[in-house]
């Protein structure tokens, strides 16, 4: 290797609220010679990261402006209210946005739900994160409405979550650069899509040598016309040994839901 060769690597993106331990294993499972390094990022800066190299693939959060981006969509969460554990909400199994008319729902900054008109009343002001949105719900100062994973991810153990179920979902994708669909990039399809090390997709393997049919000591002699000897008349004379051909062998919870009572 001379000095101005780079060693190959991958650079991956993810969005908070992705886990993507189990293709990163994978990858080092099938390229343990190609290291892959994860790199954290929001889901408002992650489309720019891919455009300017600053990682070679990314999961992101749809939409996306995919002019020169191609994306993979990979499964929709559920979304859920993070409220209190002694709130109303706690009590039933799932709710809808009406239910949250009267409560104030909080509206971060980086909130990637697209909502066609936001359920409950606004707050004073809209906090930063997600994360800071969190903190303000264990204030009681109002609700928070997010995609699931990042309702596990910010876990308080005085919070707790319910399904809306008539809330916009949050879509996950791959994505990476068009221009740059490297065979690195289509190895990382192909473990996210769950191809096997052998599809025709995947990383070429080294092929397998034919099996030799063994020697079976020349061409088998066929008796003389009109003669039959030993054995093989014996069959041809006496009862058909073998069986027949045609023989056959023996042989969260649902339950309640709707807008909660009223704390009095």
């Amino acid at each position: 290797m001379t000095g101005s060769e780079v060693p190959p690597s991958f650079r991956l993106a993810y969005v908070p609220g992705v886990t993507p331990t189990k293709w990163v294993r994978i990858w080092n499972e099938r390229l343990p010679d190609i290291p892959l390094t994860l790199v954290t990022v929001s889901a408002a800066e992650a489309p720019g990261l891919l455009r300017d190299g600053g990682a070679d693939a990314g999961f992101v959060r749809l939409p996306i402006d995919r002019t020169d981006l191609s994306a993979i969509p990979l499964y929709t969460e559920t979304t859920v209210v993070v409220v209190p554990k002694d709130h109303v909400v706690a009590a039933v199994d799932e709710v809808s946005a009406e239910d949250l008319a009267d409560d104030i729902v909080l509206h971060p900054l980086d909130d990637t739900l697209d909502w066609p008109s936001r359920p409950g009343r606004p707050a004073n002001a809209r906090p930063a994160t997600t994360a800071d949105a969190v903190e303000l719900v264990a204030a009681g100062v109002g609700l928070l409405v997010v995609p699931q994973s990042l309702a596990r991810l910010h876990h308080r153990r005085d919070l707790t979550y319910r399904p809306v179920l008539d809330a916009p979902e949050s879509r996950v994708a791959l994505s990476w650069p068009e221009d740059e669909t490297t065979e690195l990039v289509e190895d990382f399809i192909g473990i996210v899509r769950g191809r096997t090390v052998n599809s025709s997709r995947g990383r070429p393997t080294s092929p397998q040598p034919k099996r030799e049919r063994p020697d079976t000591g020349g061409a088998r002699r066929k008796p003389a016309a009109g003669r039959s000897t030993g054995k093989s008349a014996g069959k041809s004379a006496g009862k058909p040994t073998g069986k027949s051909p045609r023989s056959g062998s023996g042989g969260p919870k649902g339950g309640r839901r709707g807008k909660p009572g009223r704390r009095s």
